[in-house]
């Protein structure tokens, strides 16, 4: 019995992992996500910011369309507070950021 409940439990699991899999282009973003930005941002679907004034990402879609974010993303993001620094991507990496936001949605 238990072996069939571990085993349920294993199958429930791959399963779930397939159906969120991220595309190559949101992988790509979330390692940028990761490297660069989650210092501050919260890049998970749960859990705080560690920097409490930095919003999650997952909550970025609920003040504007993230597509909106690809000018700034490309002209350099610059913000009111001094301890984000400035960014400015390339397009490819633009498509991918988004796409990795958008996957948190």
């Amino acid at each position: 019995m238990k072996a069939r409940v571990g085993l349920a439990l294993l199958v429930s699991a791959t399963a779930l992992n397939a159906a969120h899999a991220l595309t190559p282009s949101e992988q790509r973003g979330m390692v940028f996500a990761k490297t660069n930005c989650s210092q501050c941002h919260s890049i998970d679907p749960v859990g705080p910011s560690p920097l409490s004034v930095a919003p999650p990402f997952r909550e970025l879609h609920e003040r504007y369309p993230v597509e909106d974010l690809q000018e700034s993303l490309a002209e350099g993001i610059r913000t009111g507070h001094p301890s984000m620094p400035e960014f400015k991507l390339d397009p490819d990496q633009i498509g991918d950021l988004i796409a990795f936001l958008k996957s948190l949605e």
